[in-house]
């Protein structure tokens, strides 16, 4: 069994900051890609920040320069810093890793965690 649980949401005013995390845990071989989603209401689930296994990173134009992906590979864990938030950053955010068992690699989800940003 395989567990992805995200945690950190939380309110803030605009201009703020929160770091979330993103902890897998269960039969695990290895982790390639994670990647943090959000979902505003009424919209579409969209990628944020995605982080390789090797070190490479990638972000959604609307957070660049505010939003910082990072791992702690031997926790199997990933974090979002994310500064100088806007009320536009409100949204579930989840977290999604690419975890192989050993037998093939799939995508789990967390639940997701709420950020609510107030101006």
């Amino acid at each position: 069994q395989v567990q992805v649980v995200e945690s950190g949401g939380g309110l803030v005013q605009a201009g703020g900051s929160l770091r979330l995390s993103c902890a897998a845990s269960g039969s695990i071989f290895s982790i390639d890609d994670m990647g943090w989603y959000r979902q505003a209401p009424g919209k579409q689930r969209e990628l944020v920040a995605v982080a390789t296994k090797g070190g490479s990173t990638g972000y959604v134009d609307s957070v660049k320069g505010r939003f910082t992906i990072s791992r702690d590979n031997a926790k199997n864990t990933a974090y979002l810093q994310m500064d100088s938030l806007k009320p536009e950053d409100t949204a579930v955010y989840y977290c999604n890793a690419q975890i192989s068992d050993g037998m093939g690699i799939r995508g789990y989800w967390g639940q997701g965690t709420q950020v609510t940003v107030s101006s």
